[in-house]
């Protein structure tokens, strides 16, 4: 029951970052498509921001709930790296690199639960 618990918990405690995050973007959409602007391996800002909020609100509620877990977490691990290299990795900017390493974490966390699957409190298990 405690794994069952935990496993729960641990998608809720994933998932809470990319749900915030897109339902932020979703928020100041303008803003968040400016800020893309300034990374030259978006070519296509608007685009970006589109899949942005796809991955994140959808990824991140599909987590939650248990629903296609483990594809969820694939393309979350996946958007961990992604992101991780697009926007943090600078490896003389310190503050940036830690926020490279939670994105590769991240990432390590969401391929355990490709592996592992969401656990008995999920839609995956109804």
């Amino acid at each position: 029951m405690l794994n069952n618990v935990a496993q729960l918990l641990g998608r809720a405690l994933m998932s809470a970052i990319f749900i915030q995050g897109g339902i932020n973007k979703a928020l100041n959409a303008q803003a968040t498509i400016a800020g893309f602007s300034h990374y030259p391996a978006l070519s296509n800002p608007s685009l970006s921001y589109a899949v942005a909020l796809v991955v994140e609100i959808g990824g991140g509620i599909a987590v939650l709930v248990g629903w296609k877990t483990k594809w969820a977490a694939l393309i979350l691990a996946a958007w961990c790296i992604a992101t991780g290299l697009v926007a943090h990795y600078h490896p003389g900017d310190r503050g940036q690199m830690i926020h490279f390493m939670k994105n590769i974490c991240m990432a390590g966390g969401f391929l355990q639960l490709f592996v592992l699957g969401a656990g008995r409190f999920s839609l995956d298990k109804r």
